[in-house]
């Protein structure tokens, strides 16, 4: 269970959790002086999407411990201070606030969300830190600024990629969308998504919205079952995703629900039940994958944290703070600016998700992958790597 905590300086090996009240405090991020470099954190830890903040926090940690074992970044041990903006994008921007002008950390990681990313970033921008993102997909996110980056693919290949699966796998020529106009992240993936299926050729007989936080999805599902569509893409997070699953079945909608990696959580499952069941995601990368890089993960994460998924969170919360990590060794300094010349040089990261290379706009080219639910649990099914 998460519970709510004063924020806290902490070592990489440690598991807190730390609120963030709001400041006004104007300033900038330090440059790594003494013998800690300090990074900061910000995650929903508390929330409708917590788990997205736990996982990606106990992916760093595991990242940080490892590389503090090996000696640090140029001689000095990395700490990270973690912060739960609740969910919230006010929230996001106080944190983000705090971490630079206050505790002047040298980097940040986060967020999950775009929205929160979006609002966060700008702030990072504004004080010439660093950040980046382990798994934000809208292409907004780094259009904020030149300090802002991310490890994960974006919003317009993972609706590619979900709309050439229900094309091409699923045979769907049919489809109808529902998604949560309240997000940055779902009505971006929505329009990546329609665009690409129309594009193969496919039609979209339904295009209705929700807010996030709404528990009743009878009327936009009655909509879309008079459509008779073949599938249901849902761009939302696991929430909303489980609970429309629940009432779909319910009103006798059994056709795919095909949602993105926003539905990457055990809550999904927890929440839909046997609902989920035959409904697939894209995702960052799958647990079953062979790639040693995956399998070295999964064995060091499920030991480091028994019984807890080694989810695509945690493995991007990884590769967030791998990245970053190495990308401060390569600094010619720790300034603000020396940090994201080298983050903008990355090439070839080999990562858990996969292998990564960060373009012109800051973003990171890679593969995603499509899971399908089976028994509660997400299944590997096929890899989509980016169009050339």
């Amino acid at each position: 269970m998460l519970r709510n905590a004063r924020a806290l300086l902490i070592p990489a090996a440690a598991l807190l959790f730390a609120g963030c009240p709001p400041s006004n405090d104007k300033g900038g991020g330090n440059a790594g002086g003494g013998d800690t470099i300090l990074l900061g954190e910000y995650e929903s830890m508390t929330g409708a999407e917590a788990t997205f903040g736990e996982s990606t926090h106990r992916g760093i940690l595991l990242a940080l411990e490892e590389i503090n074992k090996a000696g640090g970044v140029k001689g000095k041990k990395v700490d990270v201070k973690n912060t739960d903006d609740q969910g919230k994008e006010q929230e996001a921007q106080n944190c983000v606030l705090r971490l630079c002008t206050e505790d002047k950390v040298t980097a940040i990681l986060g967020e999950v969300a775009s929205s929160r990313s979006i609002a966060g970033g700008r702030v990072a921008q504004k004080n010439g830190v660093p950040m980046v993102s382990p798994s934000s997909t809208n292409a907004a996110v780094t259009k904020v600024g030149d300090m802002i980056f991310r490890v994960c693919f974006i919003d317009d290949f993972q609706g590619f990629v979900g709309a050439k699966f229900a094309f091409e796998n699923l045979k769907a020529k049919k489809v109808a969308i529902l998604y949560d106009q309240t997000q940055a992240y779902s009505a971006g993936l929505r329009e990546d998504f329609k665009k690409a299926f129309t594009g193969f050729g496919g039609a979209v007989v339904e295009d209705v919205p929700y807010n996030g936080g709404d528990t009743d999805f009878s009327p936009q599902l009655n909509k879309i079952k008079a459509a008779s569509p073949d599938a249901v893409y849902v761009p939302g997070y696991y929430t909303e995703g489980g609970n429309i699953a629940l009432q779909a079945r319910k009103l006798g909608l059994t056709v795919p629900l095909i949602g993105g990696d926003g539905w990457d959580s055990p809550k999904l499952a927890e929440i839909a039940k046997d609902a989920i069941e035959g409904c697939y995601y894209s995702n960052h990368y799958s647990e079953e994958e062979t790639r040693p890089e995956v399998q070295e993960f999964v064995k060091k994460f499920k030991e480091k944290n028994p019984g807890y998924p080694a989810d695509g969170l945690a493995a991007l919360g990884y590769d967030a703070a791998k990245l970053l990590c190495d990308a401060l060794n390569r600094a010619a300094s720790l300034s603000g600016k020396d940090i994201a010349a080298a983050l903008a040089a990355t090439k070839d990261f080999k990562g858990v998700t996969g292998v990564i290379t960060i373009d012109k706009d800051r973003n990171a080219q890679k593969p995603a992958v499509m899971l399908a639910m089976k028994e509660g649990k997400p299944h590997y099914v096929a890899t989509v790597a980016p169009q050339q």
